[in-house]
């Protein structure tokens, strides 16, 4: 499978609106980095940001709304939060 920066925001995005769970997000950063391809030139940095969310399940990593935003900006994408009555 072909992974884009595209596809990990993605991914962070199904994360943060809830539609994924965070065992789900680390299942799928785990197989991305055994079976996936990363998208050339932008390899490192998204191979990188992959890495990190493969290791969110362990406590002593974890994963904030901080680290969502950084390792968003370092795919070139930002996040956006819209507070609406429920």
């Amino acid at each position: 499978m072909r992974i884009t920066k595209r596809t990990v925001a993605g991914k962070l995005a199904d994360y943060l609106h809830h539609r994924i769970t965070q065992a789900q997000l680390v299942d799928w950063a785990e197989n991305a980095m055994m079976d996936g391809e990363f998208d050339e030139p932008n390899a490192a940095s998204i191979s990188a940001v992959v890495a990190r969310l493969g290791v969110a399940d362990v406590r002593a990593f974890g994963l904030t709304w901080a680290d969502c935003e950084e390792l968003l900006a370092r795919l070139g994408f930002s996040a956006r939060i819209d507070i609406v009555a429920a």
